[in-house]
């Protein structure tokens, strides 16, 4: 019997495909625990339909992040901190004080925990700092550290 996987299952696939299983495994496992549905000619037709709208989703989520990396290149932000003796730098600045200036700034909302630092950003000067915004898409801006 021709069954379609509805959510990932450990030794049986992933969910949207279409497995062999046999007839008693079927209707007293997988259909009873709505593991899956019965591969029918309408089921498969609304398969390939939600496969469809997914990808075309993830396209358009593909373009926005590919946009908004664009616009972030052109982007400058300005972060004040406080001067220690000698005009060192007072603590560093976080991934979460960035995306506070970005929203404040330049009106773009970015997930703190998409904004990459490679290093601790303890001293004044320009920073190009790396935003993951799609698995498929990173981004950079430029983070400016002045005394406050």
């Amino acid at each position: 019997m021709k069954i379609i996987l509805l959510q990932d299952e450990k030794k049986l696939g992933k969910k949207g495909d279409i497995i062999e299983a046999s007839e008693g495994y079927a209707r007293n496992y997988i259909l009873p625990k709505k593991i899956g549905v019965e591969a029918t000619p309408k089921n498969l037709n609304d398969l390939k339909l939600q496969k469809a709208n997914h990808e075309k989703k993830e396209q358009e989520n593909l373009d926005a992040a590919k946009k908004l990396a664009a616009e972030l290149e052109t982007k400058q932000v300005v972060v004040k901190m406080k001067a220690g003796e000698g005009g060192k730098a007072f603590g560093s600045v976080s991934s979460k004080e960035i995306a506070t200036a970005c929203k404040e700034q330049c009106g773009i909302e970015l997930d703190k925990k998409k904004i990459q630092l490679t290093e601790s950003l303890k001293s004044f000067g320009n920073y190009e700092v790396a935003v993951k915004l799609h698995p498929q898409v990173t981004g950079k801006l430029i983070v400016k550290v002045t005394e406050q």
